[in-house]
Formats: C-alpha cells, structure tokens, sequence
C-alpha cells in the first residue's frame, strides 16, 4: 500500500510535469463557479445611524441593514416584483384586497419562526402615531389588517391603492424581540435580529461593521463569509485604501473612473461598471429661511447656474442634467420640461423684482440684510464639495455670497436635517421605482420624523400625490405626476442639479456579478470569492 501510494504520487506530478500550464487553467476554471467562503471589504462614507428599518433614512443605514431583514415581496435583476418571504400573494376585489401566504421554514437568527403575526406587528407599529418614522405612509392607507392563519394573513383598502406592492417590499421586523421595546431607544437599533442573508456579528463605531453568512437564510446560505464595512469618512483616503488592495468594492469618482483606474495593472485587478445612477442631487433650499420664502428667488438661483457646466466641472461628464425627482427613461419622467437654462440676467431681473439692490460691496441687500447664507456638505463627499465651490462662484457673480460648511455624516443629518436647522444643503435622493414621493413632498411629511425637512408645501401637490397613489391606471397617473413636476418646476423648492453615473468598481477576484436594470448588486448574497484568492489567503 505504501509504495502504491508512492507510485501514484509521483505519476501525479509526471502528468503535471507533462502537461504545462494544467494546473493553472483548472485553478481559474474553479474560480468561475460558486464556492463558499471568504470576506469581501466595502468602504462607506458614512456610519450607520440605526440598523432598525424605518428608524433611519440615511444610505448607509439602508445598506446594512437590506442585508439583514427580509421582506414579503422584492425587485427582480429586471425591476420585477416578486415573492421573496411570501410562497404567494394575489390581489382581489379590483385591488382593494390582498392575500399573503408566507413560506414555511423562514427563521429568525436566534431559531424562532418568522410568521404572520410579525407582519402584523411591523404594520401596528408602523401606524402608531408613537413610533419616530418616516415611512407610515403607505401603512396608513390599510383599512384593515387580518391575520387569517400562522403563515397568511390579508388587508384591505378603502381604494384601490397604487403602491399596495411596494408597501410590501418593506422590512419585516421581529415581534418577539421587539414587541415590550421602546422602539425609539432599543438596544436592537443597533443589535437587529437577522432574518436576512446576513447577521450581525461585530460594529466597532467609527471604524467598521462586521456582517457573518446567515447560516439559517431560507435562501441558502450567501457564498461569502462575512461582509466588512469600513467606514471611510474621506473619499481620497478610501480610495487610497482600495489601491492597496484594502478594499474589495469602491464608488469611484468621475475622476477616479476615468483617469485614476486605467492601465494593464488596474483592469488586471479589478472591473468597472457605469450606468445611471438611481438618484439625484439636489440644493435644499430651508423654506422657513426668510431668503427663499420667495419664489422669484428661488427661480432667480436656479437660472443663475450652468447645470450642464456642473456636470462636466464636477462630474466630467458622467451625468445628466435634472430638473425634477425623476430618472431620465423612465415612464414618469415629463420629457418636455427641460432644466431651467444658464442666464444670470434674468436671474439679476427676478431678484430685482424681490426687492434686492447691489450693494456697494457687489453682495445683494434687502432692508439692510447682505444676501448670505451657508450651504452644508456632508464630509467625505468630494463631488458635492466640488458642486458647492462651482455654485458659490455662480452666486457670486450675480451678488450672492455663500459659505461652505463641511459637516460629519452623522451630525450632518442629526443637527441639522432632522432638526431643520440649515439655510440650504446638497443632498442626494434614492428615485424609487414606483413615482410616488408623497413621503417627501406631502405638508403632512413636513413635521415630526417627515423627509419633507424644507418644508414645502403647496396643496395642489398635496392633492396631486394623494390622487396619484390610489389611481391605478398609469396614463392617469402619468398625467398627474406631470402636473406635480411642472409645480416644483415652477416653485423650484430644491434646485434640481443631475442625476449621475453610478461608477462602481469591485477587485476581480469577486465572481458572480451579473449588471441588469437593477444594478449589480440586486444578487449580492450570490457573489462569490475566487479560489485562486482562497489559497492567496491560505500562503
């Protein structure tokens, strides 16, 4: 037995030997099908301010935490809605009743059930006036709730309700760990129980974020160990560390994208994307601010800058210019509204007509007040500190003088956006799928936890939105969200700026991502490392 054990092993290397390059080329062939283990390191900009669904809204907070709970329903690679924790679901009554059914087997991480009563408890506690949310909206518009077994449960509206779907692509929360909790103090906000793809295993704050496979995902169990956030509040400095090979997955710059990845060595070890970003950015102008409760001056600052000049400036032409909260393509855009054009002598005309006059220091006064204000930026966002250099030298050719405030993400949104506090801010926003946006620009989002925090309100919008979420046809509903843009068109409440590429970049030893309309990441717990990086790893 020994010396058959010898003989095979030196035929074992004989054929080796004969055959150059083999071992090589099955190394890579294993490196193209799935294979489990390993880690891949994301940097974000921004900590986490709550890992509890609802209780924050914030990307960061939304990245992390998508990997951690799971819903009824979800978007297919190609924007489809489909069962995810529902086995079914249908819809009767001409769409003022819903039926669930949830997949037996689905389990929270510390081995308990996950049923029907905690979608009833997630939807109670997202109607309670208590709770400090943002996102009641849709959960509000539910007449009734009726868990009709352990695993079904059915609601019903009063109309028929345009995102009834959506609303059921929302989070589950866990009611056995949540239901004698002060929602708005738990230890879970930043400890959530799992029944995603991931739990929770380390959060180091100001540092990083460590997420481990969830073994007991009715899914299966993803392909990569753990998930690593390191929390990077400077973009060079991520950047750097992704060059070093710290990083397995960046958000490039425009620069970066275009002239600080090129060559044999970056294509070698990494692979980028682009395409249209799902979002926008914007100027919030702060509506209760004396400055903008005037509509000529908010018009008047968004004829004093070149939209189409910021995104090449800034954006080196990775992007399009925006007028309203809606992505080019899609079917609620209005195709015949255009950004308002550069012309800072109508711009100077309409502040004329406010009652401002030059002063002798070529900053605007009106009844002895200098035209000033600030505009925050939040630390570690190189490309909207950019937009509000090239926005102070456009205001300051038409009389206007801005200061430039760069602020931590977490007081960022803390003081000042959650507390109103602020003249104005570059933001960006997440554009949904379905066009509804009552959550944003509703008065009824303006107080408490509302995402409405300019504080706009117009009551033709309001009747707009309301109407356009429980019409089911969508040429009606297209109508009326044509009606909505061409208001916020007219009243300019934000100063729409582009919408941007998504430029991602991740290391290639990370297999399994396959781009579709909905971007790269749709399939995550999917994504594997390669076993050429495995055995790296090993050495």
């Amino acid at each position: 037995m020994k010396y058959k054990s010898i003989l095979a092993y030196f035929l074992c290397i004989a054929s080796l030997l004969a055959l150059p390059g083999m071992a090589e080329k099955n190394i890579l062939l294993a490196d193209e099908l799935p294979a489990s283990g390993g880690s891949i390191i994301l940097g974000t900009i921004g900590e986490p301010s709550n890992l509890l669904p609802y209780m924050a809204s914030d990307a960061s907070s939304s990245e992390v935490s998508g990997l951690l709970h799971t819903s009824l329903l979800e978007y297919d690679k190609d924007l489809n809605i489909i069962d995810c924790a529902a086995e079914s679901h249908e819809i009767g009554e001409g769409g003022r009743l819903m039926r669930f059914k949830i997949r037996d087997g689905i389990l929270w991480e510390d081995g308990e059930p996950l049923t029907a009563a905690d979608v009833e408890f997630t939807y109670k506690l997202m109607i309670d006036p208590k709770t400090p949310t943002a996102y009641a909206a849709d959960f509000l518009m539910i007449k009734e709730f009726k868990v009709t077994g352990r695993l079904s449960f059915e609601v019903r509206y009063d109309t028929p309700y345009a995102r009834s779907m959506l609303t059921w692509l929302q989070p589950i929360l866990p009611k056995h760990a949540l239901e004698r909790e002060n929602i708005a103090s738990t230890r879970y906000s930043r400890r959530p129980l799992s029944s995603g793809p991931y739990v929770l295993e380390e959060w180091s704050p100001g540092s990083k974020i460590t997420l481990r496979a969830n073994g007991r995902y009715f899914k299966g169990r993803p392909y990569i160990d753990k998930v690593i956030y390191r929390v990077i509040p400077d973009g060079t400095t991520m950047f750097l560390e992704a060059k070093a090979g710290k990083l397995d997955y960046i958000s490039l710059s425009p620069m970066q994208f275009l002239r600080q990845t090129e060559g044999d060595k970056w294509s070698a070890s990494w692979k980028k994307y682009r395409f249209l970003a799902g979002v926008y950015t914007y100027v919030g102008l702060n509506l209760k601010h004396p400055f903008f409760r005037d509509k000529k001056v908010r018009q008047a600052l968004s004829y004093a800058i070149d939209r189409n000049a910021i995104v090449k400036g800034a954006l080196l032409g990775m992007g399009e210019a925006a007028f309203g909260p809606y992505k080019p393509g899609t079917w609620a855009y209005d195709a015949a509204l255009h950004p308002y054009p550069y012309d800072p002598r109508k711009a100077m005309d309409l502040l004329a007509s406010a009652g401002w006059t030059m002063g002798k220091d070529g900053v605007l006064v009106k009844d002895g007040t200098p035209f000033e204000f600030t505009v925050l930026v939040n630390q570690g966002n190189d490309e909207r500190i950019k937009v509000a250099v090239i926005l102070q030298q456009y205001f300051r050719k038409i009389g206007i003088r801005i200061k430039i405030r760069i602020v931590e993400w977490a007081a960022f949104i803390k003081e000042f956006v959650n507390t109103k506090k602020f003249d104005a801010l570059i933001l960006g926003w997440t554009i949904s799928q379905d066009p509804d946006l009552y959550e944003v620009w509703h008065s009824s989002a303006i107080s408490g936890h509302g995402l409405n925090f300019i504080s706009y309100s117009n009551p033709e919008v309001d009747r707009l939105l309301e109407e356009a979420r429980v019409e089911q046809q969508q040429a009606e509903r297209k109508k009326m969200y044509d009606r909505f843009q061409e208001i916020l068109h007219e009243d300019q409440p934000y100063l729409f700026l582009y919408v941007p590429y998504s430029l991602p970049m991740v290391h290639s030893s990370v297999k399994g991502i396959t781009p579709a309309p909905a971007g790269i990441t749709y399939n995550f717990e999917r994504w594997w490392i390669s076993k050429t990086r495995h055995q790296q790893e090993m050495l």
